[in-house]
Parts: structure tokens; C-alpha cells; sequence
């Protein structure tokens, strides 16, 4: 079946929305965070313990799985679902923010039929259109697909975002038409930077195509401001449809997400969490912190006392810092639990404040403690 959005309850002050996505693989509350997992896993964690943290949809990616094991093996095998035993809704990404991105320093050639480009594995060289992308995620058979697009950085000028979304609007077009998995939802893409001109001109033409969803992209682009990031959703969400989901593309900094929710937004995904964790970073209430410190050598308590997780009820973050000073893999595991599992927790805190309409209470509170650097830890613990 096709995706669909009820929404339950906007919060009286914001624009910070309620609702359940109904998928092939359940419904699911949102605003809600999606875990990346880029080749058919999310790393270093299995199926079974992306369930304990209450993970819903997660991410794959059509670039690397087209180039290895290649979608014909993974239709082979049944589709992404069975390949990689996870029963839980899965979202592919189109591959264009790779194709951008991982080959950003090697040559590639922008066509209207599509983009030429470097393998970023053997250099070899490779041609993805809108039509190949989607017939890529037909195979993997994703309940959700993303139209291909063009990811300009976040230095373009007017002039180019404006001749990069009209060749994007086109290459929707091309993808929706392409598109034969009935079972498989396909969402829209607006981009346009900074300027709201050009972001309300692509969320217009973007929404006039009839998507089943719509993502926000170019939010997350390097060298890109906050203030700028905020804009660029303030600018596309008044123009998407109140009955379909809103997904923020490549966001999952805590303070962000707040704020993308605040501001309409439904769904986000980010290799951030996994990402830190392998550096020995956590996520806390009271901002990030790096376990390898040596304040935490003797550390006998949790990451976090309140958490959860399966780390935290039963490791220390001496502990932790030990596996990950050890170059363990053990200790990346168990950081990238408590760390998706510290922002699929915001998501539920964030969706009951929307309910009760306090989400800017919510808010204000978050950002208190986690900009303190420690400081309201500390005096929470000294009864001040």
C-alpha cells in the first residue's frame, strides 16, 4: 500500500504537528526520528536492538547498495526487508546527495539526462538518471523512495539554484513517471537554499507533481548557517499539503530537530548518533560529551542516570571509555545505542509536549540544559 499521514493535533503556538504514518510495516507516531542505515545496516547494531530503542522507519542508501551488492542481488534475495531481516518501514534515498557529496573532489559532469561521475570505491564510471534511481529503489523495494536531485552547495549563487531546481523539477517528473512499484510510496524534494523565492517556486511545482510525501533538501549542506537552515524550512512549509508528511533531509542535531519540529516538520534522519559514537562522543541532556576524557577514567555511573538504553542499564562510562581508549567495538556499539536511542526519546518527549501544547516550554528548557555544559547537571545533583 501507499503510505498515508493522520494528522492528530498541531500545537496551539507553532506549527509542530501530531500524527501517525501509516506504512507498510505499521503506524507510526510522529515527528519521529529515522536511524541511517546505509548499507542495509545500521552500524554496528542489529534489527533486534534498533526494536529495544524503539526505532520506526530507517534509512538506506541507493548509491552503495547499487554499487555493492547491486540491486538485482537484493531483489534476488526479496527486497531490502528480507535481506537485511528488518520488518520495520524503510526509506531509500535517491543516491543524488551521494553522487554530490562522496565525489565532491573528482570530476563529474551535470546533464539534463542525468549525472556522469567517478565511482568513490575504483573510480569506475558511472551514469545515474532520474529513471535509473527510481528503478533502483523499485528493486530494493523500500516502502518509501526519493525522487532524484540535484544537491547544489551551500555557496551557490542565485542564478545556479535557480537553474538547478527547474533541471530538478524536471527530473521529478521523469522519476514519478518512471516509478512501477505500486506498493512503494515516492516522495518530492524542495530546494532552493536560503531565498524564498526560490523555495516557495520549488515547493509549489514540487506539490503540483502529487507526491506522497515531501523532504525538505539543501539543509545540511557544509558551510551552511543555522540561520540560513531555519530559513530554508520557514520558506517551504507553508506551500507543503497539511495531509502528507514533511521530512527534513540529513538533520539530527538535537537543538535542530526542536527547532525543524517547531516548524512543521514530520520526519528527520541523520548518520550523526552512529557517527559520534565511533568517536566516543554521546549525546547527554546537558550537551555532548567525549568519553575518552579522562575525567571519566573512574567514572563508575551510566551515560546518563534516567536513559533507558540498554548501555546505560548496564555499563559505566568508565567502562565505555576503556572499550573505546581500547579501540574495542564494543564501546561504539553501546554509544550508538544510548545515542539513537537518546533522540528517539526526544521525539517522544517532543510529541507529548505538541499534545499537551508546551512544546515551547519544551524548548526553552532543552536548550537551558544542554548549552549549560554541565553546569544544571551539577547544580541539579546539588539540590540548587
Amino acid at each position: 500500500m501507499k503510505i498515508t499521514y493522520d494528522l492528530k493535533h498541531v500545537d496551539k503556538n507553532t506549527k509542530a504537528r501530531y500524527g501517525f504514518l501509516n506504512t507498510n510495516h505499521g503506524s507510526f507516531e510522529t515527528p519521529m526520528f529515522m536511524a541511517v542505515g546505509t548499507q542495509a545496516t545500521v552500524k554496528t547494531l542489529s534489527p533486534e536492538e534498533l526494536k529495544k530503542v524503539n526505532s520506526a522507519v530507517i534509512l538506506c542508501n541507493t548509491y552503495h547498495l547499487w554499487l555493492r551488492p547491486g540491486e538485482d542481488v537484493i531483489a534476488k534475495a526479496g527486497g531490502l526487508h528480507r535481506f537485511m531481516n528488518y520488518d520495520g518501514p524503510i526509506l531509500t534515498d535517491s543516491g543524488g546527495f551521494q553522487v554530490f557529496s562522496l565525489v565532491k573532489n573528482k570530476k563529474k559532469e551535470i546533464t539534463e539526462e542525468g549525472v556522469h561521475f567517478k565511482s568513490h570505491l575504483d573510480g569506475a564510471n558511472l551514469f545515474l538518471t532520474p529513471e535509473k534511481s527510481i528503478q533502483i529503489q523499485n528493486k530494493l523495494d523500500s516502502d518509501i523512495a526519493m525522487s532524484f536531485d540535484e544537491c547544489p552547495p551551500a555557496s551557490a549563487s542565485y542564478e545556479y539554484l535557480k537553474n538547478s531546481i527547474e533541471r530538478t523539477l524536471r527530473w521529478a517528473k521523469r522519476g514519478k513517471d518512471a516509478h512501477q512499484n505500486e506498493n512503494q510510496s515516492l516522495f518530492g524534494i524542495v530546494q532552493g537554499g536560503a531565498y524564498s523565492d526560490l523555495r516557495s517556486f520549488s515547493a509549489k511545482q514540487t506539490v503540483a507533481l502529487n507526491f506522497d510525501g515531501y523532504s525538505i533538501g539543501g539543509v545540511a549542506n557544509d558551510g551552511e548557517s543555522k540561520e540560513d537552515m531555519y530559513a530554508a524550512i520557514d520558506y517551504s512549509i507553508p506551500y507543503l499539503p497539511e495531509d502528507k508528511p514533511r521530512y527534513l533531509m540529513g538533520v539530527g542535531d538535537p537543538i535542530d530537530i526542536i527547532e525543524g519540529v517547531i516548524r512543521g516538520v514530520d520526519m528527520f534522519d541523520c548518520v550523526l548518533p552512529t557517527r559520534l559514537a565511533r568517536h566516543g562522543n554521546a549525546f547527554t541532556r546537558y550537551g555532548k560529551i567525549n568519553i575518552r576524557n579522562a575525567q571519566y577514567k573512574e567514572d563508575f555511573e551510566p551515560i546518563e542516570k534516567d536513559c533507558d538504553c540498554y548501555a546505560c542499564k548496564h555499563y559505566t562510562k568508565a567502562y565505555i571509555r576503556h572499550l573505546i581508549v581500547a579501540n574495542e567495538t564494543f564501546g561504539a556499539r553501546l554509544l550508538s545505542i544510548h545515542n539513537i536511542r537518546f533522540l528517539i526519546s526526544l521525539m517522544e518527549e517532543l510529541r507529548k509536549a505538541i499534545q499537551e501544547d508546551t512544546i515551547l516550554e519544551y524548548r526553552k528548557d532543552f536548550i537551558r540544559k544542554y548549552n549549560s555544559g554541565g553546569k544544571c547537571e551539577k547544580d541539579q545533583k546539588n539540590n540548587l
